[in-house]
Order: C-alpha cells, then sequence, then structure tokens
C-alpha cells in the first residue's frame, strides 16, 4: 500500500505565497467608478426590504429627533456582520436603526431613569413592534435597560454622519482582515509574506482573543469594500474594519 506524504513545510510556505501574490494582484486591480449620492447612491441610505416591507434610509440626521421604545441584541448576534459591514461588537457603542444613515451619531436617553449614551449607527432594525432602536449590550447596560430589556428613550442625531464626503463615502483609516490566529506565530508569518509582497499589514489583538491580521489602510469605505471583494477570493471571511 502506498502512502501519501504530507506537504512539506517549505511546500506549504510556496503554496501561501503564491496565494498572496495572486491576492496582492486582485487588489492593486479592484478599483471602479464611484457613484454618486445624488444617483442615489449613498452608503447607507440606500432602500431595502425586510419581511416584505420596503424602507427609504434619510439621505441626512440634521435635526433628526424620536421617542419610543429601545431594545437591545447581544449574544446571539455577536461576530456577526452589519449592515455597513463591520463585525458587530455587543461590547461597543453602537446601534441599529431602521432610517437613519449608517454612521450617524446619535445620543439615546432614557426618559425613565435620564441617563443617556451617544451610539454610532452601524446596523438596520429593529423590526419588532413600536421599537425604534436596538442598542448594543454595552449601551443598554449604560441605560439600565439590560434586565427589562426594553425601555422608553429619545433619540436624537448629533449632526451628520461622521466623516461622510459629499458622495457618500465614509473617510478614515479602514482595512480588511484577512485572519485571525490563536498563535501569533502564524500571525506575523502571514503578515511577513503579505509584506513581502508589497502590502502593509498590522497585526492586532482583539477582543476575540485572538491575532488579527489587517490589510491596509485605505482612506475611505468605498476604496475599503473593493479591496474586500478581491480579499474573499482567497479569504472567504474577510471583512472590513475601521479605526
Amino acid at each position: 500500500m502506498l502512502l501519501k506524504k504530507k506537504p512539506s513545510s517549505a511546500v506549504r510556505l510556496w503554496a501561501l505565497c503564491a496565494l498572496t501574490a495572486l491576492l496582492c494582484c486582485a487588489l492593486l486591480a479592484g478599483c471602479g467608478g464611484r457613484s454618486s449620492w445624488r444617483k442615489g447612491g449613498v452608503r447607507g441610505t440606500k432602500p431595502y426590504t425586510v419581511r416584505g416591507k420596503t424602507y427609504y434610509p434619510l439621505k441626512s440626521a440634521h435635526g433628526f429627533v424620536e421617542e419610543g421604545v429601545a431594545s437591545w441584541y447581544g449574544p446571539g448576534f455577536h461576530g456577526r456582520t452589519t449592515a455597513n459591514g463591520e463585525r458587530y461588537n455587543q461590547y461597543a457603542m453602537t446601534a441599529a436603526h431602521k432610517l437613519l444613515p449608517l454612521g450617524t451619531q446619535v445620543r439615546v436617553t432614557h426618559l425613565g431613569n435620564g441617563r443617556s449614551v451617544i451610539v454610532r449607527i452601524n446596523d438596520r432594525g429593529p423590526f419588532v413592534g413600536d421599537r425604534v432602536i436596538d442598542l448594543s449590550r454595552a449601551a443598554a447596560s449604560r441605560l439600565q435597560i439590560l434586565g427589562p430589556g426594553t425601555g422608553r428613550v429619545r433619540v436624537q442625531s448629533l449632526g451628520g454622519v461622521d466623516r461622510m464626503r459629499d458622495d457618500g463615502d465614509l473617510a478614515g483609516d479602514f482595512y480588511v482582515q484577512v485572519g485571525a490566529f490563536a498563535q501569533r506565530a502564524n500571525a506575523d508569518a502571514l503578515i511577513s509574506i503579505l509584506s513581502r509582497a508589497g502590502h502593509r499589514g498590522r497585526l492586532v489583538y482583539g477582543s476575540n482573543s485572538l491575532w488579527n491580521v489587517q490589510v491596509g489602510p485605505w482612506p475611505d469605505t468605498f476604496i475599503a469594500q473593493q479591496k474586500l471583494a478581491a480579499c474573499r477570493a482567497l479569504y472567504p471571511s474577510a471583512f472590513v474594519v475601521g479605526d
């Protein structure tokens, strides 16, 4: 009986280098034209449909105020992709809203106890009854609604969308996370391969207790999303993160 030999470390490293080279080519080629918000292409304001109902997000958050019921979502959604492409972190100060542009910062005030928090809208929802905002676990804890599950609040915009340009893209430093490793040595190896291929990579020890390898930065969400599409050819679980 013939025994199959396992690929040597050198062969595995060569294969990883080859795949990374293909990724780099894809990243360099992945730039197309922009869509203008004047043509309905503002990121985070496109109409969307949930359970047969279509929602039309606001083009601007200026002057927005509403009162209603707040709820929160946590463990079952932690780590899932949000509406703006980020991974949901129940310990971050974020929230979901049906109509506000993604990226909007709002002050949420509990009308029962007077407590307030500032959160960033990065997801869509809630789609239950008369609820107007779905808070992260961290935000709900500060408002003291973890136990009851809901509370009556006032939601007030703090202006427009943080760092949003006229073309609807968010400006700043954005990265594509391509891997997460329990062992730092494995993360360092991937960083080295990316560096030799001409790409900047960084290593971040995250709240997931893993060493996260991220490629970038890129100056706005438009380019980051294009790079993400290229990365997913080799790293299907890649996603965008922002500083």
